[in-house]
């Protein structure tokens, strides 16, 4: 991107700037974003005409707020604080926890965490402020033998220096093969190692791929992950406890695969937006949850969304032109003070709403959010994902902004794209495919009325066709996008265990704690070498004691919870409380789920074809437990 564009904010938000390196791979964004010329964007620019001509109708609600210049290392200091390293910004008083995150890092996310620090020290010596603490430095010295040799091992000097040794073999003995490009086929979408180690591999060979040019919804390239020994983790899967540490993962990921790539992660700083009284339209999404949460438990997504989307989907999702043809704003503006006064009281009726009103509510509320449901932090980054010319790179990228998103974002994010979905899958009888669906949506969901609003000349087309290409990728990759990494995974399990280390320090029984480690140590390999294992499973909610099974390398979980079906079988159980689900010629259980609790995780639902004598080695301190499987009816 050229320089001109540096200063000159849009309704799409800054572009991350390039650095020199991306020059390697300009061109083959060039050529993607011009493939999509043959596809028509006049949905978008009608929709941007609507959007202004509501907007106009409420100068007042939609004036612009000012969105604040960082100066020079603040965006860093932001940065390392989001990032769960706040404490090497001064003198802080939980510098262990630095040790544990730093501990964590592969190379190319130490590399970034490091770029990040240098920056804003410079930054703090120009200003003449006090000296900030080189991070060899920041836990300070030795203060005796014992402490000395206590941190022989775990300094951060040391940390540094083993993360950037071990990761290199790491990264030299892993193999890579499936990042290799298969145009034509179904491609392999690895998980299990970082993303940007995988793209500093593919750089350092020149394996730079071609841009792919996406023509039509068909012709999307399929990917699908590898199912390793662990299985796959689903956002959803993890306790809240563990999903608290994905977003500074991700955060850090993210960045270092962007220096790989080459490209600036330029971020918004939040801007205060005043709200309106109002108790629907214009509600920050995390107070519309807690208001909700008074009424239904557990709600996860905004009750009046929901009813939105149930509405379109009994009625709509077969109107010709769903989404793009704009209902009446007089009637759409009357419609929200009803909704205002009578939805929570359930005196709404919705039989009585055209389905066109309905789909301009949906999208009026999306923008009436104080703040872009896509945040305002991290818009510009969504928006960038446009310039990554290779198209598994750029799903690595939104897979991590997903991640990176707050719990009600994502959330509703999802609940969204899945109805998006369904208007994309009726085609053939509402003449909207995921095209014409994704034009219409991209400016609702990247135009906000609190960012600034000047469009960098010349860039209106790029923008506009940037901002639609991703909207569809998040649509048609959904399922891949709302995966958690068993990297990430595999990072979380080792701050758990060096969280639990390091609390048992402080106990300063340093010599049995030694003993213990050991010991520890010792029982591990041992497990490890074993060719099978007996485990108990509980399941207190249906039986009293515990049941024992016998794990060889072939079995996975959906053998335990056969095993399990049988057992309930045997002690009188109506099999039919047990539904199964023939797949891949084999029956899994539908009902049921095994949990792995404790250990090195808070609570993870395990996937099915997960490998159990693998996890016993990973996490031997671990509990099973075998629970129902949840739903999430929808109720209005």
């Amino acid at each position: 991107m050229k320089e001109s564009t540096r200063n000159c904010p849009s309704k799409m938000n800054q572009l991350p700037q390039k650095s020199p390196l991306a020059s390697l791979v300009s061109e083959g964004t060039n050529s993607r974003v011009e493939s999509l010329d043959n596809l028509s964007m006049d949905n978008f620019w009608l929709e941007v005409e609507n959007i202004k001509q509501s907007a106009e109708a409420e100068q007042e609600e939609c004036s612009l707020a000012d969105v604040k210049t960082q100066e020079e290392g603040e965006a860093e200091a932001e940065w390392l604080q989001d990032a769960g390293l706040s404490d090497l910004l001064g003198d802080g008083a939980s510098e262990n926890d630095n040790i544990v995150l730093l501990s964590t890092l592969t190379k190319t996310q130490a590399a970034a965490v490091q770029r990040r620090l240098d920056t804003y020290s410079r930054s703090r010596r120009r200003k003449t402020k006090h000296p900030v603490r080189d991070v060899r430095d920041i836990f300070g010295v030795a203060n005796s033998e014992e402490t000395a040799a206590k941190k022989e091992e775990s300094s951060p000097d040391q940390i540094w220096r083993n993360v950037r040794t071990s990761n290199v073999q790491k990264s030299e003995n892993q193999d890579y093969s499936c990042t290799v490009r298969n145009p034509g086929k179904e491609e392999m979408f690895n998980m299990d190692v970082a993303y940007s180690e995988q793209a500093a591999v593919l750089l350092k060979g020149s394996f730079l791929s071609e841009s792919r040019r996406l023509k039509d919804g068909n012709a999307l390239t399929r990917f699908r992950i590898p199912k390793g020994r662990l299985g796959v983790t689903r956002i959803g899967d993890l306790s809240a406890q563990d999903m608290k540490k994905i977003p500074t993962l991700a955060l850090i990921e993210l960045t270092a695969l962007c220096d790989v790539l080459g490209f600036e992660l330029k971020r918004n700083k939040a801007a205060k937006l005043k709200t309106t009284e109002k108790r629907l339209f214009g509600v920050p999404l995390n107070t519309l949850l807690e208001n909700d949460q008074k009424l239904l438990p557990n709600t996860k997504v905004p009750l009046l969304l929901q009813a939105l989307l149930s509405c379109l989907e009994k009625r709509g999702l077969e109107t010709e032109g769903i989404l793009r043809v704009s209902g009446s704003q007089t009637r759409i503006k009357s419609l929200e003070q009803k909704l205002e006064r009578d939805f929570y009281t359930g005196l709404f009726h919705w039989d009585e709403v055209h389905q066109n009103d309905v789909s301009g509510l949906l999208k009026r509320f999306i923008r009436e959010l104080p703040a872009p449901l896509l945040t305002a932090e991290y818009l510009p980054a969504f928006a960038a994902v446009q310039n990554i010319p290779d198209l598994k790179q750029r799903l690595q990228a939104l897979n991590l902004l997903i991640l990176i998103l707050p719990e009600p974002n994502r959330n509703t994010l999802k609940a969204l794209l899945e109805f998006l979905s369904k208007v994309v899958a009726r085609e053939n009888n509402n003449k909207m495919n995921l095209w014409n669906v994704s034009t219409v949506m991209a400016p609702n969901l990247f135009m906000h009325k609190g960012l600034p609003s000047k469009i960098p000349e010349g860039k209106e087309k790029q923008l506009a066709e940037g901002a639609a290409d991703v909207v569809r990728m998040m649509i048609h990759y959904q399922d891949l996008l709302w995966t958690v990494s068993s990297f990430l995974v595999a990072q979380v399990r080792k701050l758990n265990e060096s969280n639990s280390k390091r609390y048992q320090f402080c106990d300063k029984r340093i010599k049995n704690l030694l003993r213990k480690i050991h010991a520890d140590k010792e029982k591990v390999e041992k497990n490890q070498a074993e060719p099978c294992k007996i485990v108990k499973v509980h399941a207190s909610l249906l039986l009293k004691d515990s049941l024992e099974v016998h794990l060889n390398n072939a079995t996975r979980v959906a053998d335990v919870l056969r095993q399990f079906q049988k057992h309930l079988c045997q002690n009188g159980w109506n099999i039919n409380t047990v539904n199964f689900l023939k797949c891949n010629n084999s029956m899994e259980c539908t009902n049921l789920l095994l949990y792995e609790v404790g250990g090195n995780i808070g609570e993870h639902c395990l996937d099915p074809d997960t490998y159990l004598l693998d996890l016993y080695h990973i996490n031997p301190h671990a509990e099973w437990i075998i629970k129902q499987n949840p739903s999430y009816p929808y109720v209005f």
